[in-house]
């Protein structure tokens, strides 16, 4: 039997889940924890800009112009220089000692001297095809450096040229583009896996039935077993926003905005967990089906690393259900591009309803529990 909702004592289960809480450091640890750890690794240990690539060079010219045109690779932050013996070139790639090698052939400075057009070769490792096409992003830039620094005198400016110039990240920062985005997958990991193994353990120890027992409303136990969670939830947020600010990554928004998008997603995460507990009811279960739901979606399909764009159509339909996904366009939209209300309705009516299906669900599971 259950009794009317009451608000009065939605807090005392609030108060009761806040205290045990605070007395469970793995809890507590895990909360705290995970922010910091993720931020650290991401933001300083994994940077997606490829520099100071190990480039070998074979230079059978030994000219000053030769030993200018390796300066200038050498001078920019984007490869390392060493020498490699003449006959030993590709070896070099296959003992991944370099990831390119330079050869410049006998002839290299006359030819320039006479101002005749010269060449140089540069063999690049393609098993890594990441590396392989930063490379050839960057020896356009090379190439222009050198001939200004060979010849004395700029490029001529040819008929048409584009200008290229980049918006919202202007040095390409890759830690600007992640560490936004671990706001999904702090918030995404934290409150699926919190919810599901607290709530698991109630059942587990005997606790629920204990409470469930009681004329309650099933309102009362939902709302006061995740409340707390939705209050650490957002403190751990402050922590991601407080480090991505310390580490310089630029807030161009809106706070309020950011909040309510915080909010949108949490509920379908804090529903996710509850439905996770409800259906295992055992912690250690709870933990790998959180894992998987919370995790996965968070790292592989929203577009933290991956972009969405090059997945197949499957996958990116598949994105679709996720919120995740959507929370993901949300945080890098307000951090970096003062996106407005308006330019994030479709993500967050898309929230909005993926938090009322999990809400549903969860709530007429646990009724069909509380009630049989």
């Amino acid at each position: 039997m259950t009794g009317a909702f009451s608000l009065r004592r939605t807090r005392a289960i609030a108060h009761k889940e806040v205290r045990h809480i605070l007395r469970d450091p793995l809890t507590l640890g895990f909360a705290l924890g995970l922010p910091l750890v993720l931020v650290a690794f991401f933001g300083y240990a994994i940077d997606l800009d490829v520099r100071n690539i190990p480039v070998a060079h074979v230079n059978r010219d030994l000219t000053r112009a030769s030993r200018q045109f390796i300066e200038v690779f050498d001078s920019s932050q984007f490869f390392r220089m060493s020498p490699a013996p003449p006959g030993d070139a590709v070896g070099h790639l296959d003992a991944e000692r370099a990831r390119a090698v330079l050869i410049i052939e006998p002839g290299f400075g006359r030819r320039l001297a006479r101002g005749l057009p010269v060449t140089a070769q540069v063999l690049l490792d393609g098993v890594d095809s990441s590396t392989a096409g930063s490379v050839l992003g960057y020896l356009g830039g090379i190439e222009r450096a050198a001939n200004e620094r060979l010849t004395g005198r700029p490029l001529p400016r040819p008929p048409l040229a584009l200008e290229t110039r980049y918006v919202f990240n202007p040095e390409l920062s890759s830690r600007w583009f992640v560490v936004p985005g671990l706001l999904v997958v702090v918030m995404s990991i934290m409150s699926i896996m919190l919810t599901a193994m607290t709530v698991a353990k109630e059942w587990e120890t005997g606790s629920m039935e204990l409470l469930l027992s009681t004329p309650v409303h099933p309102g009362e136990i939902v709302l006061g077993k995740l409340a707390p969670y939705l209050g650490l939830s957002f403190f751990a947020i402050g922590l991601v926003y407080g480090i991505a600010r310390i580490m310089g990554v630029p807030f161009a928004g809106s706070h309020l905005l950011l909040e309510l998008g915080c909010l949108l997603f949490l509920i379908p995460c804090l529903m996710q967990g509850l439905l996770i507990s409800i259906a295992t009811r055992q912690q250690q279960l709870a933990m790998q089906i959180s894992l998987m739901a919370g995790m996965l979606p968070a790292f592989m399909l929203s577009g933290f690393i991956f972009p969405i764009e090059s997945m197949p159509l499957f996958f990116r339909i598949v994105t679709r259900l996720l919120s995740a996904r959507w929370f993901m366009v949300v945080a890098r939209g307000v951090f970096l591009k003062d996106a407005s209300l308006m330019e994030l309705a479709g993500p967050l009516l898309a929230l909005i309803a993926i938090g009322a299906f999990f809400t549903f669900q969860a709530v007429r599971k646990f009724k069909a529990d509380v009630e049989p």
